[in-house]
């Protein structure tokens, strides 16, 4: 094979279909598009999952249970192999220094994973860490520290369920006093 000798494919430069030209170019009338309807209308497009006005199945079928997408939390990974070739002994690993460092990057927070060793003595305020990661930390002589916003998750907020439960144990522990004869 030669420079000059380069040539695309057989098959693979096409001659653009050109219709509606006439009756006697074998594409004309209807263009391909068949008789009438809406697909052989100008701008008779549809979506996916259009049923020709009928309510479309995903809108038919029943939407039951929870889906934890919209809450999910993302993390960036970084493994302890990565901070072991970066940091030196007493520094500290953070959101900002890692970012620095060009471990991580952007507004998400960060993860720390165990893969590797760590023999540096290193000082972590990240997001999250996982068990491993920190048992290798704390056992080069390292600390972790919970992050600046508070870590963790939220404690559990009270619904009316709860509230009435309350509500329902005080009453059978007040009749159950007042049966007893004993004063509250």
């Amino acid at each position: 094979m030669h420079e000059f000798d380069l040539h695309a494919p057989d098959g693979a430069n096409k001659k653009r279909k050109i219709l509606g030209r006439g009756a006697g170019s074998g594409r004309g009338t209807t263009a391909g598009k068949g008789n009438k309807g809406q697909q052989a209308r100008s701008g008779g497009k549809t979506y996916v999952g259009f049923e020709g006005g009928q309510m479309p199945l995903y809108r038919r079928i029943a939407q039951r249970g929870f889906s934890n997408y919209p809450f999910k939390k993302e993390y960036q990974v970084v493994n302890l192999v990565e901070i072991e070739k970066r940091y030196e002994n007493g520094e500290t690993v953070d959101a900002e220094t890692l970012a620095a460092k060009g471990v991580a990057k952007g507004p998400v927070p960060v993860k720390i994973l165990g893969a590797g060793d760590l023999t540096r003595k290193l000082s972590f305020k990240v997001a999250a860490i996982s068990a491993s990661a920190k048992e290798k930390i704390e056992k080069a002589g390292g600390s972790v520290e919970a992050p600046a916003g508070g870590g963790g998750t939220p404690a559990p907020r009270e619904g009316k369920k709860g509230k009435r439960q309350k509500r329902k144990a005080k009453a059978v522990a007040a009749a159950i006093a007042r049966a007893s004869g004993v004063k509250e």
